[in-house]
């Protein structure tokens, strides 16, 4: 038998870890940009053409290479970061692996220009697919210039599963930042098909911010600060009323490298506690700087993973350096000195047995019954006066015949309501949240926010489709400064903007001019709801070209709904939304795929008493 066991080719070999580190263009860019701050790099241009499908260009002005290390820096395991295996535990540069460029070069077409300042002319080098086209001397100024064209094009089972512009450049734009905020005492710029979006000269970090995510965020910073022996916490954290109903704006650098660590970030969750809504999320960038013999980032090929030695000790300490600037600003009402801090293992916060004073006691169950049947009899007697309900908002089932009479009874009250509508159900709200219905084998209960969701869902899906969307003028134009990523989003769905009824225009400082927004949503702040469905989509992760009008009607909906959350409807209102709730795509679930009414079987009910 012949030997089965051969060694790759190196061009079969790099096209394998091509897979772990260049996953897309925004890979190809984060690669890049971190070899020219290795390279001690003060200003960093990036160009894009095409998503970075067509070509990503990285020109900086660092040390430059030899023209032998040019020559290397394409080859498997070639690196200038470390020299022995104990170089791994003192890591202070972004890349050490050595496999980027060869990585790159073996999906790509890449040139690469390079000069250091001792040397009279730089070097070109060109390769396609591993392969050395070109090598000469040329004349250039000092630093590095590398152009990836057509990524992937040797590979088009790769390219085909790129998504599309507008997603691969929020990806790019995604990568930019991290590195932009992570390095703000150098220059960065950005231009894309021959725009610049972004210029940012050299700035503290505060400042950086701003120009990276818009006027706005300066009124939401506060300063973050912490030292101890082990680590030192710099940074800034949004003030909770500025949160997010979307995650993508928390970002954590330890030794000035993006890292992505869920246990840190509920650290920082827990710190707001109780000062956030549910679902609601804080925007914060903090910096982390420790010993590198302290942690390990040879976990991951893209380096954004890494280990500490003593997780826990790292968890306590953001949690309190987050709640000390919380209290400092003003923006918690205390803290409890009193409780034991352990470093060690984090803990919640505890009251002694003996003290009395903020022990919690359970209401009694008569009080919260009371609670629930507060305004009830006048809704009652609203519901007596009120004329016959409309055939359009009235419905029957067969669990419930139209001639079938309906009791509702309340001991505690001491009253007795016969409900007998030949044409339909009386509908009654429970804490400005559920609408209650009788049937004759239990109780309806609906929530009032989830129903608006589907109507308005189906609403806003059938102006999409219709492109039909009648728009309510404002009286008073809203501006506002839009941020580039928002901007590419926007341009992308613009056309269902206008379709939905928004009326909007953007001029050459790139402020965005609300003129008018869908008709229907009351006094509906539009500034809100259009910066609120920006946010929900951007950071969806699936290409918003598939099923892209269900995404934007989605976000809509949640948004326009959440002014129903806890409201107050009279009569009319109540039936028109049981009766539009009923004629919807879908009455049994939210767009969210909630459930929106809930039986209770007569059964339960009088469980509760027995």
């Amino acid at each position: 038998m012949h030997d089965i066991i051969q060694l790759l080719p190196d061009a079969i070999a790099n096209q394998i870890a091509a897979g772990e580190v260049v996953q897309r263009p925004a890979s190809v860019v984060k690669e890049l940009m971190e070899n020219s701050i290795d390279a001690g790099a003060t200003a960093i241009q990036l160009i894009i053409k095409d998503a970075g499908k067509a070509s990503i260009q990285v020109i900086d002005n660092g040390l430059g290479m030899s023209e032998t290390d040019a020559r290397m820096c394409f080859e498997r395991h070639a690196t200038s970061k470390i020299r022995k295996a104990e170089d791994l535990f003192s890591i202070k540069t972004m890349g050490f692996r050595g496999e980027a460029m060869a990585s790159i070069s073996s999906v790509a077409q890449v040139e690469l220009k390079t000069k250091r300042a001792e040397d009279e002319l730089g070097t070109l080098i060109k390769i396609d697919a591993s392969v050395l086209k070109t090598q000469e001397n040329i004349a250039c100024p000092q630093g590095t210039s590398i152009s990836v064209r057509n990524l992937f094009y040797n590979i088009p089972a790769r390219r085909n599963f790129l998504k599309s512009n507008p997603v691969e450049i929020r990806h790019i734009l995604d990568e930019f930042q991290r590195i932009a905020l992570a390095h703000p005492s150098i220059k960065f710029s950005l231009v894309q098909n021959d725009q610049e979006t972004y210029s940012l000269p050299p700035e503290k970090l505060g400042k950086r911010i701003v120009d990276l995510f818009g006027k706005g965020y300066r009124e939401q910073l506060a300063a973050c600060e912490e030292d101890t022996t082990y680590v030192s916490i710099k940074g800034y954290v949004g003030k909770p009323e500025h949160a997010k109903k979307t995650r993508g704006e928390q970002y954590f650098f330890v030794n000035d490298r993006f890292i992505k660590n869920s246990y840190l970030n509920h650290a920082v969750m827990s710190a707001y506690e109780r000062l956030l809504p549910e679902g609601a999320f804080p925007f914060y960038v903090l910096f982390l700087s420790i010993d590198p013999s302290y942690i390990d980032i040879n976990v991951h090929p893209t380096k954004t993973e890494i280990k500490f030695d003593d997780e826990r000790s790292i968890y306590a300490i953001v949690q309190a350096a987050v709640r000390k600037t919380l209290s400092i600003h003003n923006l918690i009402p205390s803290l409890d000195f009193e409780s034991d801090v352990n470093f060690n293992a984090p803990t919640r916060s505890f009251v002694p047995q003996g003290n009395t004073q903020n022990t919690y006691k359970p209401k009694p169950i008569q009080d919260a019954w009371k609670k629930l049947y507060e305004g009830l009899q006048n809704n009652i007697d609203a519901f007596e006066s009120q004329a016959p309900l409309s055939q359009e908002t009235l419905f029957a089932s067969t669990g419930n015949p139209e001639d079938e009479p309906k009791t509702i009874q309340s001991k505690a009250n001491q009253w007795n309501y016969e409900i007998n509508k030949p044409n339909g159900f009386q509908v009654i709200q429970v804490l400005q949240k559920y609408l209650a219905i009788s049937m004759a084998d239990g109780l309806l209960v609906i929530d009032q926010k989830r129903a608006y969701q589907r109507i308005l869902y189906d609403q806003f899906i059938e102006n999409l489709s219709k492109k039909n969307g009648a728009a309510q003028q404002l009286l008073f134009p809203k501006i506002i400064h839009i941020n580039p990523a928002d901007q590419i989003l926007l341009n992308e769905i613009h056309t269902d903007m206008i379709d939905l009824g928004f009326r909007l225009e953007i001029d050459a400082e790139k402020n965005l001019s609300i003129q008018g927004i869908p008709a229907g949503l009351g006094e509906e702040d539009g500034q809100v709801l259009l910066e609120g469905i920006l946010e929900q989509l951007k950071h969806e992760a699936s290409d918003l070209t598939a099923h892209r009008h269900e995404k934007i009607a989605k976000a809509m909906a949640n948004r326009s709904a959440a002014r129903f959350q806890q409201r107050k409807l009279n009569p009319e209102e109540m039936n028109s939304l049981i009766g539009q709730l009923f004629a919807s795509s879908n009455p049994n679930y939210s767009p969210n795929g909630e459930e929106i009414s809930q039986l209770l079987p007569e059964m339960s009910l009088k469980n509760l008493f027995s």
